[in-house]
């Protein structure tokens, strides 16, 4: 009887032993970095192999380790439960119960999971060998209850057929990035790379592109002498050449070739003929997806395209450097002015109308929402639901806006306002 006692408690001791594998591992394989594990694999690990094997079934292995998990606990139950029956009578039950549940929790499932978060990796490879023959063992078990769930789903409505992709590597991406900023008191310029790079899908051409208001182009009919001096005054690279009306581009002028040109006709600028330099220009919608944009300037080793709309005319012009910007920032360069489109000036920020609005959230860390309007005087636009007039005040998105200058129907300077939490009255904008 003594004998069988014991037996009994060593029985429990191993399953505990088990429970906590199992649960361990889980934990481990779940939190371990796949990108590490890939790059060990790549150099030849042995483990690693193994464990990115695992991990590229993620059913079959967490089916495998929560079937043997869930063997173990009942089996350790059933076996405590004949012990303190044996012990204490029919109110063995009772302290089973308590006994196990407290034993399970605290070594089958916390403590092991907890030395698992802290060690993820590390465990994880240590007991993907293990593990890989637990999953081949328990694969014609979990096979029939994944056939099951998912027919019992069926009947329930439930498609399943997307599983896996729940959760697609960009989403995971950003919620880590969300997280890291979070924890930071300031945007970190690193984690505003990395949401650039994922912005990339959700960009449009249109989002980015100089807008045709601000652009700097060039009419053919002028002297060649004022377009050199229109070039050298502006210091762009490459400028829209149009005849006729703006929106008429007939070529794209190069700031180098014009400064060739001239050196070629040693410096007599009226030799040149302006339409000879030309390059042809090249239009875009502009819907296009920024990432195939960057793609398509790759590939035709070009760095300037024209942004048509869907009926053809004329929106503004793109460049690389508008697409590398949305990655990481301004790029100025010694040539570069100073950014003249946000300025500070006592508690307020002085901003161009035409700024982009992803611009400002990016600079100094706002939540302005980014899918109403490219510019921040399309933003007011939006909420005010009406062209505004110098003077006009809104409040709308934690900040009060103070129309400063316009243009005919446009909005050229803002006056913004940050306002304190006892001044923000509901999301909807309000006239003042």
């Amino acid at each position: 009887m003594q004998t069988d006692t014991w037996l009994i408690v060593a029985s429990v001791a191993i399953l505990l032993l088990l429970s906590a594998f199992f649960s361990g591992s889980e934990t481990a394989m779940t939190a371990a970095s796949r990108a590490r594990i890939a790059h060990m694999a790549r150099q030849g690990d042995r483990r690693a192999l193994i464990l990115k094997g695992l991990l590229d079934m993620p059913e079959r292995l967490i089916g495998a380790i929560l079937l043997g998990n869930n063997l173990v606990n009942i089996l350790a139950s059933a076996l405590a439960t004949t012990l303190f029956l044996r012990l204490f009578g029919p109110t063995g039950v009772v302290y089973a119960t308590f006994v196990m549940t407290a034993l399970v929790l605290v070594f089958g499932e916390v403590l092991p999971k907890t030395y698992a978060i802290l060690n993820a990796e590390k465990m994880a490879l240590k007991v993907a060998p293990v593990v890989r023959w637990v999953v081949r063992l328990l694969a014609p078990v979990v096979m029939v209850v994944e056939t099951l769930v998912r027919r019992i789903l069926k009947l329930l409505g439930t498609d399943t057929s997307r599983a896996q992709n729940v959760l697609s590597f960009r989403e995971e991406v950003r919620g880590a990035i969300e997280m890291q900023r979070e924890q930071s008191e300031k945007p970190v310029r690193d984690l505003q790379m990395l949401d650039g790079v994922l912005d990339l899908r959700e960009l449009t051409v249109g989002d980015v592109m100089v807008h045709r208001t601000r652009m700097k182009s060039i009419d053919i009919s002028r002297p060649p002498a004022e377009i050199l001096d229109y070039v050298l005054k502006h210091g762009f690279t490459r400028y829209p050449v149009w005849h006729d009306s703006p929106e008429n581009i007939i070529g794209i002028l190069h700031a180098r070739d014009l400064l060739a040109a001239l050196a070629g006709a040693r410096g007599d600028i009226a030799r040149i003929s302006i339409r000879d330099l030309l390059l042809p220009p090249w239009f875009v919608p502009e819907h296009t997806p920024l990432l195939d944009q960057l793609t398509a300037f790759l590939r035709r080793k070009t760095h300037f395209a024209l942004v048509v709309d869907e009926y053809g005319e004329v929106e503004g012009l793109v460049t690389l450097e508008d697409i590398m910007e949305a990655i990481v920032g301004d790029i100025a360069d010694e040539h570069d002015r100073a950014h003249q489109g946000v300025r500070h000036e006592d508690g307020a920020f002085i901003v161009d109308g035409a700024m982009p609005v992803r611009d400002l959230n990016r600079m100094h860390g706002w939540e302005l929402p980014e899918d109403k309007a490219t510019t921040i005087a399309g933003l007011i636009i939006h909420e005010a639901q009406t062209i505004p007039d110098v003077g006009q005040t809104f409040t709308f998105h934690g900040f009060r806006f103070e129309i400063l200058e316009k243009d005919r129907h446009r909005i050229t300077r803002v006056r913004m306002r940050p306002l304190q939490p006892a001044e923000q009255q509901g999301d909807a904008a309000r006239q003042e």
